[in-house]
């Protein structure tokens, strides 16, 4: 799930930046968008793909993954491998640009090079330095507890001019991860990683309709080398329209084939579903009758002769 990230106006003359191509640039403002409240994301370029280019068939999963490569060489994202063998990324200056309220736990491991090992669930937090001398015993008020309303009115301030900030909830004992979520009933962490399992005893969702982009990720899988990225963009823009018809996507499918078996241009890929979906009629049903030479040609065509 997207979440609302800022971007400092310093970004567009950052000379790390700059030493990466345009679509790089794309994919890690769009990474700002989709790694979680610690900056980490899980390192699969099919679905960082997905998420940032669909709508640009043209820059797919193999374009996304040298962007990544241009970032991790550029020093802005670092690439790892957790202890459970499959691979994370982490965006290195997320702490000093990114300030989130109240961030939810990660289920992303630490960055062993950036962040030290530190636990997933705390890493990040603003709670992550409080140790248990630091929380106040119950029913003693420190300096420390009082609300930014009482501290000024303590010193001589007034209400207009004092600075909020976020209080921390204090609990007796030592601190625990609940303490980084508001109060409430326990719903589980607000960022489920990919591949977990929903929460609750909803129903499972009905499965998604076949996009233009799984069609043309067909088609290329199908061709003995890529074809030309202008050559993909005109036919998928093709594709993309016969679905917003409502054709059926195996329709479109069966198009798709007989154009790379002919190696056709994409403008004639609806001409093609077409011949799929209304076949011609085949020679012999229809009501013509060849000629032949009968044996009695006056009892063939009677007095017609």
């Amino acid at each position: 799930m997207a979440r609302i990230r800022t971007i400092k106006p310093e970004a567009f003359i950052s000379e790390s930046l700059a030493a990466v191509s345009v679509t790089a640039e794309r994919t890690f403002f769009g990474l700002l968008t989709q790694a979680d409240d610690q900056g980490r994301f899980r390192d699969q370029a099919a679905v960082i793909a997905g998420a940032l280019w669909s709508l640009r068939p043209e820059h797919g999963p193999l374009e996304v993954e040298d962007d990544l490569n241009q970032l991790h060489t550029a020093g802005l994202i670092c690439r790892y491998e957790g202890e459970d063998g499959k691979r994370y990324l982490h965006l290195v200056t997320w702490a000093r640009h990114q300030k989130i309220n109240r961030p939810s736990g990660s289920r992303c491991p630490a960055c062993p090079h950036h962040e030290g090992g530190r636990p997933a669930q705390l890493a990040g937090s603003r709670h992550a330095g409080l140790t248990e001398a630091s929380v106040s015993p119950p029913g003693v008020i420190t300096e420390d507890s009082r609300t930014p309303r009482e501290s000024s009115a303590r010193n001589g301030e007034s209400a207009g001019q004092e600075v909020f900030s976020e209080v921390s909830r204090r609990i007796p004992g030592g601190l625990t991860e609940d303490s980084v979520s508001p109060p409430g009933p326990d719903l589980g962490p607000r960022i489920l990683d990919l591949g977990s399992p929903p929460v609750g005893g909803a129903s499972a969702p009905a499965p998604e309709s076949v996009s233009a982009k799984t069609l043309m990720a067909e088609y290329v899988a199908g061709c003995p080398h890529r074809p030309p990225s202008s050559f993909l963009g005109h036919l998928g823009k093709e594709t993309a329209q016969l679905l917003a018809e409502g054709i059926d996507a195996a329709y479109v499918r069966a198009g798709l084939k007989r154009l790379r078996a002919k190696g056709l241009h994409p403008s004639v890929l609806s001409s093609l579903v077409n011949e799929v979906m209304n076949p011609p009629t085949p020679s012999g049903t229809s009501g013509h009758r060849p000629w032949t030479n009968p044996v009695d040609a006056q009892a063939a065509y009677g007095g017609e002769l």
